[in-house]
């Protein structure tokens, strides 16, 4: 007979198993229809198994749409798309109270029309082009996974995600997103132009009559289910300390902030960068067959979670520094060997 902590090693085993069996899966059938884009991909696959949102950025005609619809399939979840819109009001997103004649009784009673927040999946697809306030309604689905009506309050439907699109180029008619709502998405994902070789992919397989067909790969249960087991993932002391010291290197007005650092950056990232951190490194490690975290997994990570949480200069933005180049700058300049240094007090 196993041992209790033999048969926890066991479950454990199990479950990094089928999740990355899930992922391979998952892998193979946005494939079918989803040419490229494999880092695009992984980030939304560990946000998903994180628990977390993401933002996709990229001119259109990218397949961003495509590839959250496809990903909706293979999930078998319920799958809702809100075209943002300037005149677009919380009401239609959220639902609304409906007064409603009772037939039995004939008294009038307002019912609750669930709006389109009521999903496993939304595609928020242009989502700067909505006003403030209707964001804030969007802002507490995606923190709070609940929406409040009047005076009554309803919870969303467990998993949630909300994938949202913008559109780097046009930013005439937009309203930014507010950094409240920005510090909401785990990643900001870059969505980029195909490679030669994957274009001519894309124009073969789309030009046809060919409609790929798609196998479903999880069903909520599963995922609630591997969402669990990527936050029993362990993590050292010293890999902590590395998330922790590279959030804290954005910083410009912290004590011994580097000289670039306080050149490029306005504002640096807040402790909600060094959770997401430490999540979506968690995943990356399970989704590789690992069950523990490494300071590589931290810098995978580090440029989708950092990126919209660091805010350039006027300095940086006449030089043509982005976020993407101050974040490597900093993996560059984060020592490693403090980390690695705690973790051998902690031995």
């Amino acid at each position: 007979m196993l041992s209790v902590d033999a048969e926890a090693r066991e479950r454990e085993a199990q479950a990094i198993k089928g999740l990355q069996t899930a992922y391979r899966r998952m892998r193979e059938e946005i494939g079918k229809v989803i040419i490229g884009q494999q880092d695009v991909v992984d980030q939304i696959l560990i946000s998903m198994f994180s628990r977390g949102h993401c933002l996709l950025v990229g001119v259109p005609g990218l397949a961003k749409t495509l590839l959250v619809s496809t990903v909706a399939r293979i999930l078998q979840l319920s799958f809702r798309r809100i075209q943002f819109t300037p005149d677009l009001m919380p009401s239609d997103i959220t639902g609304t109270d409906v007064l409603q004649d009772d037939p039995e009784t004939g008294r009038r009673t307002f019912q609750f029309m669930q709006g389109p927040l009521f999903t496993n999946v939304l595609l928020a697809d242009e989502i700067n082009r909505t006003p403030p306030k209707t964001q804030a309604a969007l802002l507490e689905a995606m923190q709070e996974r609940h929406v409040t009506v009047g005076s009554n309050t309803y919870r969303l439907p467990e998993p949630f995600f909300v994938l949202a699109t913008q559109n780097p180029i046009e930013q005439e008619g937009t309203y930014p997103l507010p950094e409240a709502q920005l510090d909401r998405f785990m990643f900001n994902t870059v969505v980029g132009y195909p490679s030669a070789a994957d274009e001519l992919r894309i124009l073969k397989a789309t030009t046809g009559i060919d409609e790929p067909e798609l196998t479903p790969a999880l069903n909520a249960r599963q995922i609630l289910a591997l969402q669990e087991v990527v936050r029993r993932v362990p993590v050292a002391e010293h890999v902590f300390v590395y998330a922790r010291d590279l959030v804290r290197a954005t910083r410009p007005n912290e004590e011994g902030a580097r000289k670039f650092v306080r050149e490029y950056l306005s504002w640096g990232a807040g402790p909600r960068a060094g959770q997401f951190l430490i999540i979506g490194a968690k995943a990356r490690a399970i989704l590789e067959g690992r069950f523990h975290v490494t300071t590589d997994d931290i810098k995978s990570v580090a440029a989708p979670v950092l990126r919209h949480r660091i805010v350039t200069t006027f300095h940086a933005d006449s030089e043509g520094v982005s976020p993407d180049d101050v974040v490597e700058l900093l993996l560059q300049k984060v020592p490693v060997e403090l980390a690695e240094r705690a973790r051998r007090l902690a031995d």
